[in-house]
């Protein structure tokens, strides 16, 4: 492809992309209404598209009924207002390829895939699988970056490998490595398609600087306002604007303080809604929600940024 065609392609997804929760309402349900709410939120944020069931929406802890219901009930309240996509990633190669199934049935746009999750692979293995179960996914495949949670990185000389591959259409890289992160959109001179999204969300707008595409941010679940403006901002050039917003972003950071174990993430975001009355905090078994210390030091963090949110 000459330069002068590459410059005009478009990267099929741009901007805001929240890594939306599941909120439940017992061990296997799904609270339908505060999902619808909570989409509806989304929607009106401006946000550019949903990802379902990843780490923040607690895929893994799902049984797979309740993760179809989940994909269905989803694609049918989006409607096609806004692309969907749909987490894979399982143990279980045919988990996986079954998951994207439902997924393209019930409307979804794309699936995002990490590699299996419990034994370690190695950078051989990690080509060789995603060379082997892309043909058989019925939609276009975001690949996903996550070494703290999967135990393997995808390395840049890997996923350079895997751009003769139509259906891979970008890279999601929870990483935290701006170095990588910046080599990793050097590969869009191979693939100038391809859709390169950050997920911690304090490295967002310093993303968007390296040529990354957006951000698949867990507190955009919270403010989809407040991402989605700050990405707008930065697109501008307006570096005030941007300066105010990314202290905002910053400031939210706090709710995931709260607490001393690995799911406060979750945790917080999901107590953060509760609190502002989207969804129900309950989390998928064996985590517990925030007891009444630890909302309250939320719902602190919530009303200072709601007396001094700017968009």
């Amino acid at each position: 492809m000459s330069s002068t065609a590459a410059s005009a392609v478009k990267p099929r997804f741009q901007g805001i992309i929240p890594p939306m929760v599941t909120p439940l309402s017992g061990p296997d349900s799904i609270d339908l209404d505060g999902t619808d709410r909570l989409v509806e939120r989304l929607i009106d944020g401006g946000v550019a598209g949903l990802f379902i069931l990843g780490t923040t929406g607690e895929a893994p802890s799902l049984s797979y009924r309740l993760r179809g219901e989940f994909i269905r009930h989803v694609c049918r309240v989006v409607d096609k207002r806004i692309p969907v996509l749909v987490g894979i990633t399982d143990t279980s190669i045919v988990e996986s390829i079954s998951v994207a199934r439902t997924a393209a049935g019930a409307g979804a746009d794309a699936v995002v895939l990490s590699m299996p999750y419990y034994f370690p692979a190695g950078q051989t293995e990690l080509v060789r699988y995603i060379r082997q179960i892309v043909p058989q996914l019925p939609l276009p495949v975001m690949l996903y970056n996550m070494p703290s949670l999967t135990k393997v990185q995808f390395d840049i000389d890997s996923l350079a490998q895997l751009c003769d591959l139509p259906a891979i259409v970008g890279v999601k890289d929870s990483g935290g490595d701006l170095a990588y992160f910046e080599r990793l959109t050097g590969l869009k001179q191979q693939r100038p398609d391809w859709s390169v999204l950050i997920g911690p969300e304090h490295l967002m707008s310093a993303s968007l600087g390296l040529g990354g595409d957006g951000g698949v941010n867990g507190g955009a679940n919270i403010y989809p306002k407040l991402f989605v403006r700050c990405y707008q901002v930065t697109r501008q050039g307006d570096q005030d604007a941007e300066m105010a917003l990314q202290r905002q972003i910053e400031k939210l950071q706090e709710i995931y303080l709260v607490g001393k174990y690995a799911s406060r993430h979750i945790k917080g975001t999901k107590s953060a809604l509760s609190i502002l009355g989207v969804c129900d905090d309950k989390l998928a078994e064996p985590f517990n929600h925030f007891a009444a210390p630890e909302r309250e030091r939320v719902a602190q963090v919530l009303e200072q940024l709601n007396t001094d949110l700017v968009l």
